[in-house]
Formats: structure tokens, sequence, C-alpha cells
């Protein structure tokens, strides 16, 4: 499976890689590994499982060994999780029993997410599924943090990945703050009252969401 492809601006990410069942575990660890980069980590388990089922009928529908390509985009308060495969047959879902060992994949996609759906492509067809990542506001705000952070960081460019870019944004993130109190101490503002502030509207927002 190659590298994570990125567009920081678009917030999407572009996997492509063959239906293999080997390839499963490696895409669902990419998926949140991009979320972390992100900074909406807390949509990995959903995604996670999103991913499995999509990859997981290319396998089963389409072909093992079949060339594919995965992509994530998060579009404010929700994550959008396609895969692209060369196959033109839609998938339907199936009225299955309890007891049945296929046929339940789109029916769990159905149940876990906002909207989904399937679409012909160019090339084959595309199947789609939406996961809420919570409210639009605090997702802008995520958003927004991540890229001042990302600004922050001051890399000249240079594209960091996986843990390391998830360090280098916590120690941004505290390099950030402190300028923030040096910031509000020079205008004879409280550092701690500050705080205090911030902590109630992250507080008034997180209880609302």
């Amino acid at each position: 499976m190659p590298g994570i492809g990125t567009s920081d601006l678009q917030h999407r990410c572009v996997l492509p890689f063959e239906a293999l069942p080997a390839e499963v575990p490696l895409l669902r660890r990419a998926a949140s590994a991009q979320l972390g980069q992100w900074g909406v980590p807390a949509a990995g388990d959903e995604a996670q499982l999103v991913v499995t089922e999509l990859v997981t009928n290319v396998i089963k529908h389409v072909g093992e060994g079949t060339s594919a390509t995965l992509i994530l985009e998060w579009k404010r308060e929700r994550l959008r999780v396609e895969v692209h495969d060369k196959s033109r047959s839609l998938p339907v879902p199936r009225s299955v029993g309890w007891d049945a060992e296929c046929g339940r994949g789109l029916h769990m996609l159905a149940a876990m997410a906002v909207d989904w759906g399937t679409v012909g492509t160019a090339f084959g067809k595309a199947v789609w599924c939406e996961i809420e990542l919570g409210s639009e506001a605090a997702c802008r705000r995520v958003e927004r943090a991540v890229e001042a952070l990302e600004n922050y960081q001051g890399h000249g460019g240079v594209m960091l990945q996986g843990r390391r870019h998830e360090a280098a944004l916590e120690e941004s993130a505290i390099e950030l703050i402190a300028d923030l109190l040096h910031w509000t101490s020079a205008r004879g503002l409280d550092p701690d009252d500050v705080l205090d502030r911030a902590q109630m509207h992250y507080e008034a927002e997180a209880d609302a969401a």
C-alpha cells in the first residue's frame, strides 16, 4: 500500500491499494493515523469499521487483487469515506437473517452513517459513507486549530507524518499557548483569567455537542 497522500487545505487523503485481506489492517491504521493528523481522532473507531466493510466488500464482490482506492475527506462536521473500484456493478442491500454470514455489510454502514450511497464513475463505481464528527462549531474550531498549528511549526513546507507530525503539533500547541499568555500579560491582562474564560468556552461547547 503506498504512503498517505494528503492536501491539508482540502483535508483529503487518497490511498490506492490492492484488494487483499492483508491490506485491511494497513488501511485501518492509515485511516486512524490520518484522522489523528487532522485533529479528529475521536472518529477513528467508526472510520476503521467503515473502512473494513468497504474494503472487504471489494475483496468479496469484485475480487482479490483488484486495484482500488480509499479516499478520506474531512468536511467540517462529517468524515466522508469512499472506496473506488473498477466494477460497474452497484451493490444493493439484501434482506438477511441474523445468522447469515454475508450480506449485512451495507446494512451495517447504513446504521452507522448519517448518509451513504453508491455512484458510477468513469472507471467503475464508488461506495461512500459519511460519519458524524460532532457539532459544526466544534469542528470549525478543530480545523482552525490544526491549520494554525501547522503554520506555527515553521517547517518550511516540509510535510511530517505519523507520530512525528503529532509530536510537532503538540509542541506547537504548547508554544502557541505560552506565546498567547505572554501576549495577554504584556497587555495588562491576567493570564489565569484568560485561561479560565477559555476553559469555560470549551466546556460549554463540549456539553452542547
